[in-house]
């Protein structure tokens, strides 16, 4: 019988660079612990990771809406784990064609780069990115033109359906998101060398990836500081989206449109996508209960951060605990 345990979180490449008061860090590492433990309790047998990426991986030579990785490396930006992760490749393929199958159209890669959006959720939720078979599965959220919302969620759905006849404990992670700006450039209207850089960018020098890391770390300190153009965080916004995940109502984010997503959360919240995937995985196994584990506005971290947690009812050995978390307030 398969089991399925699903964690979203928000990511953060600043942690350890710039960071919020002491008790906030302790409040977050607190959250993060419990869903690692909750992940070592349920022991999984492979780890899908829904995931974005910087202009580290995925560049506009060929941007992908959506990419399975058969082969992936972690790249090691901004201190997170670097090395090749344990790729499940039967189970990528078959996840790749089950998702053409349905009419969704996914690249596949032998030689996908994945960054912090993806590496650092595989630390934090499981204690490194080698510890379980995984399949990485990216989804673009930075890049223009963008799929929607209700593509990422087809994707996810078309992926459950594949995962709850798998006979596995199966993991499912978002990872991204909620309301963030931070400065990542784009296409329209940069110069020819930043262009150069989007288009065609793998494998940077050393001096260059410190100096993206110094320009991340000097726009936190003036978004925190309140000079900045970045987008404000949208704490109301965030709850909201957090809300109708738990509601069990996946296909109601279809209403977020990307104009709608851009104005209200910010540039990167389009990586809401991760969790739509993941949580639209979920649900194609059936209902599921969810709860909403944390949320705070940090600003030290340019993130409306969140987590989440849940599981399939038709899981006859999970869990049966309806808890809304108390989350602190908004900061």
């Amino acid at each position: 019988m398969t089991k399925i345990q699903l964690e979203c979180m928000s990511h953060t490449p600043l942690h350890g660079y710039f960071d919020p008061a002491p008790e906030v860090v302790a409040e977050v590492e607190r959250v993060q612990r419990a869903a690692r433990e909750r992940v070592a309790a349920f022991d999984p047998e492979l780890v899908i990771v829904f995931a974005p990426d910087h202009y580290n991986g995925f560049f506009y030579d060929v941007m992908p809406q959506f990419c399975i990785g058969v082969n992936a490396t972690a790249i090691g930006d901004f201190n997170s784990p670097a090395g090749p992760l344990p790729v499940a490749r039967k189970a990528a393929l078959a996840l790749a064609d089950a998702a053409l199958m349905s009419d969704i159209d996914i690249a596949v890669s032998y030689r996908m780069q994945v960054d912090h959006g993806c590496a650092q959720a595989l630390d934090v939720l499981t204690g490194g990115i080698d510890r379980y078979p995984v399949v990485p599965v990216f989804i673009n959220s930075v890049a223009p033109p963008m799929a929607s919302c209700r593509r990422a969620r087809l994707l996810g759905e078309a992926i459950g359906r594949f995962v709850a006849h798998m006979d596995r404990r199966v993991l499912l992670i978002g990872s991204g998101g909620i309301s963030h700006e931070p400065p990542v450039p784009e296409i329209a209207g940069a110069d020819a060398v930043v262009a150069e850089r989007l288009i065609a960018g793998r494998n940077p020098s050393r001096e260059s990836r410190d100096a993206r890391q110094a320009r991340t770390v000097a726009a936190a300190k003036a978004f925190t500081a309140g000079d900045s153009h970045l987008h404000a965080l949208n704490p109301a916004w965030d709850r909201v989206f957090l809300d109708l995940l738990k509601s069990g109502e996946v296909a109601a984010a279809d209403g977020f449109t990307n104009d709608a997503i851009t104005r209200e959360g910010g540039k990167s919240a389009h990586e809401i996508r991760t969790w739509v995937a993941a949580f639209g995985a979920l649900a194609a196994c059936g209902p599921y209960e969810a709860s909403i584990d944390y949320y705070r506005a940090i600003p030290e971290w340019i993130a409306g951060f969140g987590a989440m947690h849940a599981h399939s009812l038709d899981d006859q050995h999970a869990a049966r605990h309806v808890s809304i978390a108390t989350t602190p307030a908004t900061a």
